[in-house]
């Protein structure tokens, strides 16, 4: 009898110590403990996307462009789209500086999202350029910083047309290729804003809620290919070019200063997240440094704790923003 007791409270211990181990581990964490596990368990990215033909859109800045720079010292082969030929001609003459690639071994082709009658085309020169599509990364897109009550419809309008339906027509032409070689991914670069909600973004929510709804269901129809992959990434704040292009109030209007971004995720961090996930086939990502992770678990698990802790921060971002700083500024600045 004591034998026994003495053997449950060892084993109920043990269970303390693990928990315990998991808790400090999400203390520090930036990313979901799923997504931890395959980086330190993992596939690695160096071995699973070397040699394979990879098509980022938004490649001419912010994570597109770190994407470009990770993979080509990777070995995979680019096709970088944007609108900024300049910039892809920039991005394309760095990434041959620090790789072993060659000029043909990247495709600059300018893309725009909202014109999708070019799709399919685009699609087509990708493919006769290398033959295949192993990866389409969806990254292209423009974030908001502006209240609901300010901003004229049209914003709205033209933030689903960029984010979502540029996003899912190209994603169209890409996966009829796919699903006839029966294999492939297709990750989308989403946000946790695709998750949660938060003032300041509402349509820029939106969109990321349509990406994350379109792609959870596009994964449920193609259960027949196992082989292609449907891989949504949700970063949170980031260090990128994103806010000096945010969609405002109207059309027309640009955000002036963008504030002190050093407190935000560094891109590089984040890419790597993201190539770990794809190279593990993971549905979701979750790729933030607290007090947003925190978050994504709570609207996961206890979604009225979310909505309240959401009423208080969103206040501050308001302030922020009001005020001139970066809207996440004060609760997500790192100690120096």
């Amino acid at each position: 009898m004591a034998w026994g007791c003495a053997l449950c409270l060892a084993l109920a211990g043990g269970a303390f110590l693990v928990l315990l181990a998991q808790l400090l581990r999400w203390l520090r964490a930036d990313g979901d403990l799923t997504l931890l596990w395959a980086e330190w368990q993992g596939k690695k990215p160096e071995n699973e996307l070397r040699g394979k033909v990879v098509w980022v859109t938004g490649a001419s800045s912010g994570i597109g462009e770190e994407l470009a720079y990770q993979l080509s010292k990777i070995g995979a082969l680019l096709a970088i789209s944007a609108r900024r030929e300049d910039e892809l001609q920039r991005v394309k003459k760095k990434c041959l500086q620090i790789s072993n690639l060659s000029e043909k071994d990247i495709l600059v082709l300018r893309l725009d999202l909202t014109d999708r009658s070019s799709h399919e085309a685009a699609t087509n020169s990708v493919l006769k350029h290398f033959g295949k599509i192993d990866v389409l990364v969806n990254n292209g897109g423009r974030s908001q910083r502006s209240l609901f009550v300010d901003t004229n419809l049209d914003v709205y309008s033209a933030i689903i047309e960029l984010n979502y339906l540029g996003t899912i027509s190209l994603t169209k032409h890409v996966l009829n290729h796919m699903i006839q070689r029966k294999k492939g991914k297709i990750v989308t670069v989403s946000s946790v804003m695709g998750i949660m909600g938060a003032p300041l973004a509402s349509g820029y929510c939106a969109s990321k809620h349509a990406l994350q709804g379109f792609f959870n269901s596009l994964r449920t129809e193609l259960t027949d290919y196992p082989e292609i992959s449907i891989i949504n990434i949700c970063p949170g704040p980031v260090q990128s070019q994103i806010i000096q292009n945010v969609f405002t109030e109207n059309l027309s209007k640009s955000i002036e200063n963008s504030g002190d971004q050093s407190h935000k995720m560094p891109t590089d961090r984040c890419v790597r997240l993201t190539l770990v996930s794809t190279a593990n086939d993971l549905k979701e990502a979750w790729i933030s440094d607290h007090p947003y992770l925190a978050v994504c678990y709570l609207w996961q698990y206890a979604p009225t704790w979310a909505w309240w802790l959401m009423n208080r921060m969103g206040k501050r971002r308001i302030q922020n923003f009001k005020s001139g700083v970066d809207a996440d500024a004060s609760y997500s600045r790192k100690k120096k």
